[in-house]
């Protein structure tokens, strides 16, 4: 199954709809199924914890499986997904970019900062954390190196290592991604 690219997903009228590159514009309905599949696997990869929270609040529409992706989706769009701007919310490698979307029941609903805001499944180690939650302070290799104990080649190792299993390949893409996913909250 082909991973959706370039697609930016928007709510009108309390529905998701699906924005595309030429203009146009669709409803997301449940017969889109090859859509609803690659973006349900990417939740349960990418974000876990809205995976299981959102199966467990739609787990009465499992028997029609279908409609239980199609719920599942539809919900992860409409609490990250809220409006078209320029950054596609499924970019061209695949990545997801979330929104802070504007909420009625913010502070009040139980799925906040799990389903909405999710924390993103990065696979990094605990020892990389520590290095690039320094390195997006602002910190230099050395004074991370000296902060941590580390040498400073140690420090470069993880930056690096981190760099190659995130995709990325700059510190201007390190801070953009770490913001789009929420890495550091």
């Amino acid at each position: 199954m082909e991973l959706p690219s370039n697609i930016e997903f928007y709510t009108f009228n309390d529905e998701a709809w699906i924005h595309h590159t030429d203009g146009t514009a669709e409803k997301l309905t449940e017969d889109k199924s090859d859509l609803i599949c690659a973006i349900c696997n990417m939740i349960e990869v990418f974000y876990p914890g809205a995976a299981a929270a959102l199966g467990k609040e739609y787990e009465r529409c499992i028997p029609n499986l279908s409609y239980y992706r199609f719920r599942i989706v539809q919900r992860f769009i409409k609490c990250n997904f809220g409006n078209i701007d320029k950054t596609a919310d499924i970019d061209a490698f695949g990545r997801i970019h979330l929104e802070c979307v504007p909420c009625p029941l913010r502070g009040e609903c139980k799925l906040e900062n799990v389903v909405c805001r999710p924390v993103f499944a990065h696979q990094l180690s605990d020892a990389e954390m520590r290095v690039l939650r320094l390195w997006h302070q602002g910190l230099n290799k050395d004074e991370i190196a000296e902060e941590l104990y580390l040498s400073a080649h140690t420090v470069n190792n993880h930056i690096r290592n981190a760099y190659i299993r995130l995709g990325i390949h700059s510190k201007a893409e390190f801070v953009k991604y770490a913001e789009n996913h929420h890495l550091f909250q």
